[in-house]
């Protein structure tokens, strides 16, 4: 397929050979009426299961779809970054593979971009999911709201669409840990959101665990914004203001009633002592994911490492920002 597509849908896949099949049949039935032409591009993240091969053969049987073999699993954010590297077209969406979100919905997103938007979210409603995720999810797009200003109310849905040049940008970004929906939005000029639809997972479970998650709201905390080292520093200040305030009621206390009102101050001052110390293991573990960060984008090495591109559409030349697509020797399709 040499003509350049007008579209590409990028999904990383991990572990889902349970959901492929009915993935490639509706995102290739949504995107038929697309003119011109546009690409499916599957981004295996390192499975352990049959994704594989059926990735392969998709590849081999459709010319507009690519599939792209990370030699391991690094994240979907990593994946789903491989995937825009490879993409060629000027709309790019992103899709799951699990099907919680339809590919039906692509052609609204791609509607809606076509009427000038750059950055185009989704919002699932209603949304199929836990509770305690609801909740989390909840708590994450308000601390993405407050730091960076952009108001978008579901920043956890990959079903989103992004312009060529904010993809680019994107791309030109080294840092390691990343968000990319709230890094799209840092070089967007216009951004809106429509409501989709959500579907209970069918296949597996989810590849997001509470350690996981956890570890999703630290990158998403010091990959945006310096506001927590700031808000470190002013309750530092506040917690020195309060200590120094609360000295001077003890020693007034000490000096009206004597030393036996407060066991001699003992206790009181264990809890100062215990409140001021927790604040500073706070700062210094937020300080530390700084630091962390720092020291793996100076190292600057690769997000990920491409095994292999396969697929009967391949471009002529691949594209000039593709900078971690190395060869590998053969891996067994079982193991990668």
């Amino acid at each position: 397929m040499n003509e350049t597509p007008a579209i590409s849908v990028v999904v990383p896949v991990f572990n889902e050979e349970g959901s492929l099949e009915e993935l490639l049949a509706r995102v290739r039935e949504a995107c038929g009426p697309f003119e011109p032409a546009y690409e499916l591009i599957l981004v295996d993240d390192g499975s352990s299961d049959g994704s594989v091969p059926m990735i392969r053969a998709a590849a081999e049987r459709f010319p507009e779809v690519r599939g792209v073999l990370l030699n391991r699993n690094y994240g979907q954010h990593a994946a789903v970054t491989a995937g825009l590297e490879q993409s060629r077209g000027d709309i790019i969406v992103t899709l799951d593979a699990d099907l919680q979100n339809p590919p039906e919905e692509i052609p609204r997103l791609v509607e809606t971009m076509r009427q000038g938007f750059d950055v185009v979210g989704s919002i699932r409603v209603p949304r199929e999911d836990s509770l305690f995720r609801r909740l989390a999810s909840a708590a994450t797009n308000k601390i993405v709201q407050r730091a960076t200003g952009v108001e978008m109310h579901d920043y956890g849905c990959m079903l989103r669409a992004y312009s060529r040049p904010v993809v680019d940008a994107m791309l030109l970004c080294h840092e390691r840990s990343t968000f990319l929906p709230v890094l799209a939005n840092r070089f967007a000029s216009r951004t809106t959101e429509i409501e989709v639809s959500h579907a209970a997972r069918r296949e597996g479970d989810s590849k997001y665990g509470l350690l996981q998650l956890v570890s999703l709201q630290f990158d998403l905390m010091t990959s945006i914004s310096a506001f927590p080292l700031r808000a470190m520093t002013l309750m530092g200040a506040l917690l020195a203001a309060a200590g120094f305030f609360f000295a001077m009621i003890l020693v007034a206390a000490r000096l009206a009633f004597g030393a036996a009102w407060a066991a001699d101050g003992v206790f009181t001052l264990f809890a100062v002592l215990f409140f001021l110390l927790g604040g500073q293991l706070v700062g210094l573990g937020l300080l530390g994911e700084y630091v962390g960060r720092i020291y793996d984008d100076v190292r600057a090495r690769p997000k990920f490492l491409v095994r292999e591109v396969v697929g009967r559409g391949l471009p002529d030349a691949e594209p000039s920002h593709t900078s971690a697509a190395v060869g590998l020797p053969a891996i067994s399709e079982r193991g990668v």
